[in-house]
């Protein structure tokens, strides 16, 4: 097979990486936080970087293959969400997809009906995700590097691409043999490391369908997830270390088994222990990683068609279980190509890390990074280690050319006063990308005074729900403090007002106004889309409602002012309120409660929980450690509130409906007002409460 095309290998990627990333513009490196406005222009692009970039290549070959030019980026985006069969079907041919194509069908057929929700892609085609990633695998640099809290953070593990491919050859072989066929569903409960990509990938040759959850979640969230699609196969571990703690998971992984009756086989990766955990062999049949991986076996790709399912991942709305969003073999593939090739700038041999875990989708999407012919890196443990230094270490000694990571741990380096860029060599590290919520201002400035001057900054902001960013870098465009650099190619984004009409450098709901292949094929247990429709499209009708607010500025930069809804967003990883108060009201003591999330733009997030309590219980510090452990252990430590108090009564709709929107707009400072509709409440005097905690702990 072909290798990755169209692109140049960087043949320095290991040993130093590329140079002149970008103009230094010396009096950034001396400023401290606070000192920097927003808008302030921090980073131009050197004129190397401008001539390697791989947007100039796609921009080039555009010119040769159709005879488009375009003057600017902006250009070049507003074509790509307007003629949209034109840009994916370029995409296509940019990126030499193998696949089986109809016959006579000249052009390519893009799409068979463009409306949303239902736009149908690439109809009659036939591929595979997995064969596109082994395309790459006679490639001499590595495909995986980890590095793992549980195995030993002093030692690096690499796999070449022929070890890749042999035990997803092993892997695959297994799970023909266990019975599964395409179409099923095979599940992992695994931390950050090469098996879980091994098993993925094992999934994807045959035409299965994958979902993982991290090992921190409980048992009774994996639960909710993992029971909806009825897997066949699950993939588990035994345990792992996390900030220098064990966490045994084994009882954890027999309720699992006992409550996932759909199970009929289940594979334990030796992780913790040495041993695997021991279940009711008469429920299900028990295999171990290393005994499958001795048992050879033949790679084949079987090619289906483009819209079958890839994986299954989860995000939540206000009620109900988690979304059990389905997408497809051919929707990410492209999209993970287009993302990660020009707006990540990552060519074959480049080296992507992120800092995520197996239950946030940007797993996923590093993960897709091995389409574009990189490696990936991997990291399981704690990022607090060695004072928050184990990440810059990592990308030291595994020479990273692109480190993400989150806001949330941009952050805690700025807090803990450490300088990565004088104790690490960082030479080969050209970009930084951080999600999960905004990037403060303060973040920007600590980058470019303590990372490096002339590194390429590009926060990203998406979602689960595409598994990719709507808005983040491009490489040909300048860093300006605050913003994000651009829409994404294929991202037709706009800022919508309540009745739908377009705000021009405004705070307005963040819309997608044009279908995207990797937006969901449908949700799960979901047949008339009912729910998918209300996920999206409710508030306006054929236009994708994202729910976060968002600010598009006349030179093009996005800046993302938080959720627009009420849905958790706690370190990148997005829970509905539902779950959380599952948890929280199992709790004897307590009657009722509402959780607000206030992710702000340039504030760090704050998420107080209140609780209304049973007659004769105090909110002591005995109660509030209950709480929150019971948050631990049901959901996880992300989920934990950073203040508990107690009130009276949670405000409700006449229909009763906790009014967690009108209270967390109060809470940000908007008048109660405007913030609600009094007549549709039925304990109106319950808000009173809100708007002085609004005065008192807020400001």
């Amino acid at each position: 097979m072909a290798p990755t095309p169209a692109l140049p290998h960087n043949q320095n990627c290991g040993r130093g990486g590329r140079l002149g990333n970008g103009a230094i513009l010396a009096t950034i490196g001396n400023m401290t936080q606070g000192q920097i406005q927003e808008g302030r222009l921090l980073w131009q692009p050197s004129t190397e970087r401008l001539r390697n970039a791989n947007l100039r290549y796609y921009r080039e070959w555009l010119a040769r293959q159709s005879g488009l030019t375009f003057d600017s980026y902006e250009g070049l985006w507003q074509w790509s969400v307007t003629e949209v069969e034109a840009f994916w079907r370029s995409q296509w041919a940019f990126f030499e997809i193998m696949a089986d194509v109809p016959a006579a069908t000249t052009p390519l057929q893009v799409m068979e009906r463009r409306g949303m929700p239902g736009a149908s892609w690439f109809p009659g085609t036939q591929l595979n995700y997995a064969e596109h990633v082994f395309r790459n695998h006679t490639q001499s640099y590595p495909a995986i590097q980890a590095l793992s809290e549980t195995r030993g953070i002093d030692q690096i593990t690499t796999l070449s691409w022929d070890a890749l491919r042999a035990q997803v050859q092993s892997i695959a072989a297994a799970l023909r043999a266990m019975g599964v066929q395409r179409g099923d569903c095979v599940v992992g409960y695994l931390p950050n490391i090469p098996e879980a990509v091994i098993a993925f990938l094992a999934c994807a040759s045959i035409g299965a369908i994958w979902s993982s959850c991290s090992p921190d979640l409980g048992a009774a969230s994996v639960i909710d997830r993992f029971r909806q699609i009825a897997p066949k196969v699950m993939f588990v571990v035994d345990g792992y270390r996390y900030n220098g703690k064990v966490f045994d998971r084994r009882e954890t992984v027999t309720e699992l088994i006992h409550q996932l009756t759909s199970l009929e086989s289940v594979i334990h990766v030796p992780y913790l222990l040495d041993e695997t955990a021991q279940v009711d062999s008469r429920m299900v049949a028990n295999y171990v990683w290393p005994n499958l991986l001795a048992q050879p076996g033949e790679l084949a790709f079987e090619r289906v068609p483009f819209d079958h399912p890839l994986w299954v991942v989860y995000s939540s709305g206000t009620t109900g279980l988690p979304k059990p969003i389905v997408q497809s073999q051919g929707g990410i593939l492209l999209e993970h190509l287009k993302a990660i090739t020009f707006h990540c700038d990552i060519k074959p041999g480049e080296r992507m890390f992120w800092f995520t875990t197996t239950g946030w989708m940007m797993w996923n999407f590093l993960v897709g990074a091995l389409q574009a012919g990189a490696t990936i890196q991997l990291y399981d443990g704690s990022p607090g280690l060695e004072n928050m230094n184990v990440l810059w270490r990592f990308a030291h000694e595994a020479r990273t050319n692109l480190f993400g990571t989150s806001a949330a741990y941009i952050t805690a380096c700025m807090k803990a006063g450490i300088e990565p860029g004088k104790q690490f060599d960082l030479s080969a590290l050209h970009g930084i990308g951080s999600t999960g919520s905004p990037l403060s201002i303060d973040g920007f400035a600590w980058i470019y005074a303590h990372i490096k001057q002339d590194v390429w900054l590009a926060p990203i902001s998406g979602g689960t729900d595409v598994c990719t960013a709507f808005v983040g870098g491009c490489p040909t465009l300048p860093v300006y403090a605050g913003e994000m650099q651009c829409r994404y190619l294929g991202a037709a984004v706009q800022a919508f007002d309540e009745h739908g009409q377009v705000v021009q450098d405004g705070v307005g709901e963040l819309v997608v106004t044009q279908p995207m292949p990797s937006m969901p094929i449908y949700f799960w247990n979901d047949p008339d889309m009912q729910r998918y429709r209300e996920s999206y499209f409710e508030m306006y009708e054929g236009v994708w409602r994202h729910g976060d607010w968002v600010r598009i500025t006349p030179r093009g930069g996005v800046v993302i002012y938080g959720r627009s809804d009420s849905t958790i967003n706690r370190q990148g990883v997005r829970i509905g309120t539902s779950e959380l108060y599952r948890i929280v009201e199992t709790v004897p003591e307590v009657l009722d409660s509402l959780v607000i999330d206030l992710e702000m733009l340039g504030r760090t997030s704050y998420m107080p929980l209140f609780v209304v309590l049973r007659e004769g219980s105090v909110l002591d510090d005995g109660l509030c450690d209950k709480i929150r452990q019971a948050i631990r252990t049901g959901l996880s430590a992300r989920q934990v509130p950073d203040a508990i108090f107690e009130i009276a009564e949670v405000p409700r709709t006449l229909n009763g409906k906790k009014l967690e929107v009108p209270v967390k707009k109060i809470l940000l400072g908007q008048p109660m007002e405007k913030a609600v509709n009094l007549g549709s409440v039925v304990n109106p005097a319950a808000l009173d409460y809100f708007v002085g905690f609004m005065e008192r702990v807020m400001r």
